[in-house]
């Protein structure tokens, strides 16, 4: 049993298919005995996944700012509600918490974990598993921009390879350590 921490989107103006396929992944997550280590927010994807992961008896800490808290957003019903002082030292604890990573669709604040533990996984402060998930295409355009940077000499090949792509939950799951 492993602690995931998955990344994805809060937004709750989104598309059914994505929280679907957040609460598909927290119900894969707990059938395989997983902890669920998330934003902490019960909103959009991040909820869904919490409770996917929940519905299937699986456990998961929550790990959100405060000032989040007070925008009453906070996922009350997570085994374990954690609360920081800011967005940084909530990434932090997630690194910290978590065994591997795992990046569903999402935008701004999803990449932005995003990198964070595949730049601190090429620089060597951690050997985590990063995965992510390329649900139909989703991040494909951004990829194919990042391969751009290898030959032009902005990224090493090594710090790409990193990076896990992979195009189904059952092909994320395994890419996670178990």
């Amino acid at each position: 049993m492993a602690a995931i921490c998955v990344f994805c989107a809060s937004s709750q103006t989104l598309d059914r298919r994505w929280t679907d396929l957040a609460w598909e992944v927290g119900v894969a997550l707990a059938r395989q005995g997983h902890v669920l280590v998330s934003g902490g927010g019960r909103a959009g994807m991040m909820g869904a996944v919490a409770e996917g992961a929940r519905s299937a008896g699986g456990h998961t800490i929550g790990i959100i700012p405060q000032s989040l808290v007070d925008r009453e957003v906070a996922d009350t019903k997570a085994g374990e509600l954690v609360i920081t002082d800011g967005l940084a030292s909530r990434k932090n604890l997630m690194i910290e918490k978590s065994d591997a990573f795992l990046t569903l669709p999402g935008g701004i604040g999803t990449l932005d974990e995003l990198f964070e533990v595949w730049t601190t996984a090429a620089l060597r402060t951690h050997d985590k598993p990063v995965v992510l998930l390329n649900t139909d295409g989703f991040y494909t355009d951004l990829l194919t921009w990042l391969n751009t940077l290898a030959p032009t000499g902005f990224v090493r090949r090594e710090a790409l390879d990193h990076l896990t792509v992979v195009p189904t939950v059952e092909t994320a799951l395994a890419a996670l350590p178990r």
